[in-house]
């Protein structure tokens, strides 16, 4: 990964809380927004990019580990809250255990999701033959990171902690997904991580991906009687139709 890529990864996540230290009252109808968006970026390029690429070759093992990724999603949320989905218990008054147990499954998924980063392009080269002027693995990270912190700084926030706190958990948080990348890229340059492995990896991630894309997009809030307003409507063909034009690069 290029330096521009590790900046990329950081930046997003620090923007992304940075708002919410500004918009901490008018916050919730902007993260609706932007987090369909977002799920509906993710499971586009899951299914368009990451599943064709695991799949190439027919191993039948690979289906297992999408499982298993969606599975230690799931246990994940039960450490983070599900902050990750952009969840905003505001009537909650966070103690230091309960933030400490959310900044664990975060930090957690975060690295987890930044380790195929490392290598992708690589990997992508080895399956299909050539390499993505972008990388919309990067982006749909970027793009799921960003309304994460959001609602992270906007919870603690709301949970009374103070500033400093906030932003040291922030910043701590930012760093994950580069240093899972920075992780991967190493073991793979010493002959540790194999290519075989990098498929796991993905193929892990993938299952996180679709549990974190379908949660935001199929959560309903109980003021709209199970349906789906037309803003939140928009963004998501909107987010599905980036996520296809970028087939084409």
């Amino acid at each position: 990964m290029s330096f521009w890529q590790y900046f990329s990864l950081f930046i997003s996540v620090i923007v992304g809380g940075g708002i919410a230290f500004y918009l901490r009252r008018q916050s919730a109808a902007y993260l609706t927004l932007v987090l369909s968006f977002s799920g509906a970026y993710i499971l586009g390029i899951t299914v368009l990019h990451l599943l064709p690429s695991v799949f190439k070759g027919g191993e039948e093992q690979v289906g297992l580990w999408i499982l298993a990724g969606f599975f230690v999603q799931l246990f994940l949320e039960q450490l983070s809250s599900g902050v990750e989905h952009g969840h905003i218990h505001a009537h909650q008054q966070a103690k230091p255990g309960f933030a400490l147990q959310i900044m664990l499954g975060l930090c957690i998924h975060a690295f987890m999701e930044g380790m195929p980063l490392g290598n992708y392009q690589e990997f992508h080269q080895a399956v299909h033959g050539h390499v993505h002027d972008s990388d919309p693995l990067l982006a749909g990270i970027i793009l799921h990171k960003a309304p994460a912190a959001f609602a992270l700084v906007l919870l603690l926030l709301l949970s009374g902690f103070r500033n400093v706190f906030v932003f040291s958990c922030l910043i701590f948080f930012a760093l994950m997904s580069p240093l899972g990348a920075a992780t991967s890229d190493y073991l793979y340059s010493i002959g540790v991580l194999k290519p075989e492995y990098l498929k796991v990896i993905v193929a892990i991630v993938i299952g996180s991906f679709l549990h974190i894309a379908t949660t935001i997009l199929f959560e309903v809030d109980d003021s709209n009687h199970h349906k789906i307003s037309w803003k939140k409507f928009i963004a998501i063909i909107i987010g599905i139709g980036v996520a296809i034009a970028t087939m084409g690069h």
